[in-house]
């Protein structure tokens, strides 16, 4: 039994069905509907893989598979279970740096303890070195910049393009040094591999540090992609086909998503790392810009609402904060038994990871056919009698459409201002993540509702109830 085990066919077949259980459960993740069981699916893929690499390698004993198994499953469902619905970004982005580490260490395993390498080989490892630090060090920035240890603003300095270029040439050179092993006088390639280890980690903190708040979803979607392209690499480096298969699928999906999110704002990948969104305003809204301010309590919220016949709800990342979704999926249950038709506008950058809002709303039980696009429900927004927008400030921002001199100009928007009242759900007049004024606040169809939002949507609950 172990020889059929530990043979090569048994390995590449296995290899072969856990791909396929990569490729469906990728398509799965494809729906809010069928995503947690795509990613069951692709769990169980990797599951097969690792499991089918140590038992044909008999890499380590089965005893120490079986504690490294248990302890691996105790730590993830720990941090799954633990970690806030609010501080999943963070997680993701700490996700992200642990797959660039790791590809990273078993390209230098692999160096060091390899006596003779071939040019392929040397390459490869070239690539997890470069990919994986570039991957752990950003990553690390961005669950800094997400989970306020570092100021969420751009973080820049003089001559910081010129320095990153610089860096990355360097970074070719000492590449190119390791891979091809040219004669240099008193310098072993093993310097270029530290040094290059080194510049890495440091082009990584360049290149993310300079990302502004209202880019971190297109850059954690990037970052997620490197992490695949690295871990693809690392399967070259050790000749195994799944982690090439795995690492590919992970890297296309990655650019594939941050393509889409791109879009979404209107601008190009770019523009979003080099040139991001920078704000001349200060971290509170400029009243003589936006407008006239007309607050409203709950009670007269209330009345509106029990009025409407179409509602919209434009969540963001104010909803996430306050841990509002289960309320406001309440307050919709009631407004639908009130004869009210309830949709959720879902931006594809609202929040600050791709998905953000689906998510949330998701853990909500919130029905998957209410979740809409803003290319959905913008065609219509004349018909929508109240349009709630809990802190999606920048997303609704009609800058976007109107002022060719706002950093956002361009960028596509749900149009709630088109709605015939909106309420605005804030707890003060700060600006939004991208630091920019919004005139939709002061809009003649608007209303301010200021407050939590968890204690805002839970008033008109109660306004429902009695």
């Amino acid at each position: 039994m172990m020889e059929i085990l530990q043979s090569e066919i048994f390995a590449n077949l296995s290899y072969i069905f856990a791909s396929m259980l990569f490729i469906f459960g990728l398509k799965q993740l494809g729906s809010p509907e069928t995503a947690q069981r795509g990613n069951l699916i692709s769990s169980s893929g990797m599951l097969l893989a690792v499991l089918v690499t140590l038992v044909n390698n008999q890499i380590i004993s089965y005893e120490w598979l079986a504690i490294g198994l248990i302890l691996g499953i105790l730590v993830g469902a720990t941090a799954a279970s633990l970690v806030k619905m609010t501080s999943m970004p963070e997680l993701v982005a700490l996700f992200n740096g642990f797959g660039g580490i790791a590809s990273l260490l078993v390209g230098s395993a692999e160096y060091l303890g390899t006596g003779s390498l071939g040019l392929i080989s040397l390459t490869a490892i070239f690539l997890t070195l470069i990919i994986g630090g570039v991957t752990f060090s950003g990553s690390l920035v961005a669950y800094g910049k997400l989970s306020e240890i570092l100021p969420g603003r751009q973080i820049t300095f003089t001559g910081q393009r010129v320095v990153l270029i610089i860096f990355f040439f360097i970074a070719l050179t000492l590449g190119a040094h390791l891979i091809f092993n040219f004669s240099l006088s008193g310098w072993s390639p093993v310097y270029s591999f530290l040094l290059l280890i080194f510049f890495a980690l440091v082009i990584g903190l360049l290149i993310t540090l300079p990302i502004g708040g209202a880019d971190m979803p297109v850059i954690i979607a990037l970052l997620n992609s490197y992490s695949g392209l690295a871990a693809s690499a690392a399967g070259f480096v050790i000749n195994n086909n799944v982690l090439i298969v795995a690492g590919a699928l992970v890297g296309a999906s990655g650019l594939i998503l941050t393509n889409i999110m791109c879009k979404a704002m209107n601008r190009s990948l770019a523009n979003v790392v080099f040139g991001s969104i920078s704000s001349t305003a200060s971290s509170n809204i400029n009243a003589e810009d936006v407008g006239e301010i007309k607050p409203i309590n709950i009670s007269d919220a209330y009345l509106i609402l029990e009025a409407a016949n179409s509602v919209l709800v434009v969540p963001g990342y104010g909803m996430a904060v306050s841990q509002a979704q289960h309320a406001v999926r309440e307050l919709g249950e009631l407004l639908e038994e009130n004869g009210c038709e309830v949709n959720y506008a879902i931006h594809p950058v609202a929040g600050r990871m791709p998905g953000h809002m689906n998510v949330l709303l998701a853990e909500a039980n919130v029905s998957y056919d209410q979740l809409q696009e803003p290319d959905d429900v913008n065609p219509v927004m004349d018909t929508i009698d109240v349009c709630i927008v809990i802190g999606a400030n920048d997303v609704v921002n009609p800058d976007a459409k109107e002022n060719e001199g706002s950093p956002i100009y361009g960028m596509p928007i749900i149009e709630a201002d088109r709605s015939k009242t909106v309420f605005i759900l804030k707890r003060s007049m700060a600006a939004g993540f991208a630091g920019i004024d919004n005139p939709l606040f002061g809009k003649e169809n608007s209303r301010m509702l200021f407050g939590d939002a968890k204690e805002s949507i839970s008033g008109l609950v109660a306004e429902f109830k009695s």
